[in-house]
């Protein structure tokens, strides 16, 4: 991992090694896809139309990218491949490409990047439990208009790490005549995702979710809907020919890849998904130690309140709390000036979300939270070194009555 070692100043001038609980808003490199990225830059080029020797293999590491990328999520041989920026790129991507009057349905649990990108979509209230999530799809397909239909939904919840039933919702959107978009930012960097398995029509995700932060993200899936539309960005390589008219590119990929595309980038993520295929039990077993860990710890600190949607279940490396009387951002400026520890304060981009969760725990602070979340480079000292700072937190709060930690 690179920065493994990296060492942070604390406010009182020491400095330590840094503890990132902070991997849900971006991961660290892998030195697998820093080398990957070396090895690439000396032939670095344009791709697709240089008849160079730097040419040929750029545009051969790029499209042998988008291969890796296919087999790493299980996609059909005939599924479109599209590089993007990231996850909300490709969910609006996806959004500019369904046909006119699709009834899109969501819940009001997603991250924004599967929230707002559609034009007055059904949005579903937070389920209660994984059952009940596939009822309201369920209902609100079968309530929908004729015309095409998308259940949009995520794999894992980027604010409380919990797993979606994705089959399941797939199965229930089939059975209606309607498709699938899962957002899979926070699944993939944990567990491994069968397209094709799972029956699913579209997946979105980051590369620099996934330990490859150099600007690359991909929309995967059926490849129809993506061919008929109008190509995302309109330019270079987009055309096929322009004389007085144009006509755009057939295929998916070409159609909505306009431009000089980001090939390091989809480079990076395809080393990614190599360095990360071959060791998906080692790391589930290493995330589910850290996350017993974590999730018990917190529970036995008074005042911290773990936000959940369906309490128990299965979950990835991603777990938001709060601390009673303390803002979320006095608890993470803490964190960070007094121990080296990073973490997030916020709503995470799912502002419904945070709210209906804050909502059923009865907190009242300022409509944020802290998010802890971690990953390959995360050891037990990063763990209990959180806990040890909150426990010292709450105390503090404790023994002052009505105290309130400042930035420092």
């Amino acid at each position: 991992m690179i920065g493994a070692d990296s060492l942070v100043p604390l406010d009182d001038g020491r400095r330590v090694p840094y503890a990132n609980l902070d991997y849900a808003a971006s991961a660290p490199c892998l030195e697998a896809v820093h080398e990957a990225v070396t090895r690439a830059l000396p032939y670095y080029s344009s791709v697709h139309r240089g008849a160079g020797h730097a040419s040929q293999v750029t545009t051969e590491a790029y499209e042998n990218a988008r291969e890796t990328v296919r087999v790493f999520l299980g996609a059909w041989r005939r599924a479109a491949v599209v590089f993007t920026r990231n996850t909300t790129d490709a969910m609006n991507l996806l959004a500019h490409a369904v046909p006119p009057r699709t009834t899109v349905v969501t819940f009001e649990t997603e991250h924004h990047a599967s929230l707002l990108p559609w034009r007055r979509p059904v949005r579903l209230p937070a389920p209660a439990t994984p059952a009940e999530a596939i009822t309201l799809a369920d209902r609100a397909l079968a309530a929908a208009p004729t015309g095409p239909r998308l259940l949009v939904v995520t794999a894992a919840s980027n604010v409380t790490g919990e797993l979606w039933p994705i089959g399941e919702l797939a199965r229930v959107a089939h059975e209606h005549g309607a498709r699938i978009a899962v957002d899979a930012a926070q699944l993939v960097p944990h567990r491994p995702l069968d397209m094709t398995a799972l029956d699913l029509d579209y997946v979105a995700f980051s590369g620099h979710k996934l330990y490859a932060p150099f600007g690359a993200g991909v929309l995967a899936g059926r490849a129809d809907w993506l061919r008929a539309a109008e190509p995302y960005l309109k330019g270079g390589g987009a055309s096929a020919s322009v004389t007085s008219t144009v006509r755009w590119a057939s295929g998916a990929e070409q159609r909505h890849e306009a431009g000089t595309p980001n090939v390091l980038g989809a480079i990076a993520l395809a080393a990614a998904c190599d360095a990360l295929a071959p060791h998906w039990s080692d790391l589930a077993a290493h995330e589910e130690r850290l996350l017993t860990r974590l999730r018990s710890g917190l529970a036995a600190i008074p005042g911290v309140r773990e936000l959940t949607l369906w309490g128990g279940g299965p979950r990835v490396g991603i777990v938001s709390f709060t601390v009673d009387g303390l803002a979320a951002r006095d608890v993470s400026l803490a964190l960070s000036g007094r121990h080296g520890i990073g973490v997030r304060d916020g709503k995470f981009c799912a502002h419904p979300f945070v709210r209906h969760l804050l909502s059923a725990e009865g907190v009242d602070n300022d409509g944020s939270a802290v998010r802890a979340s971690f990953g390959i480079g995360t050891t037990v000292e990063h763990i209990d070194r959180l806990l040890a700072a909150l426990t010292r937190l709450t105390s503090e709060l404790s023994d002052a009555g009505d105290w309130s930690c400042s930035p420092m």
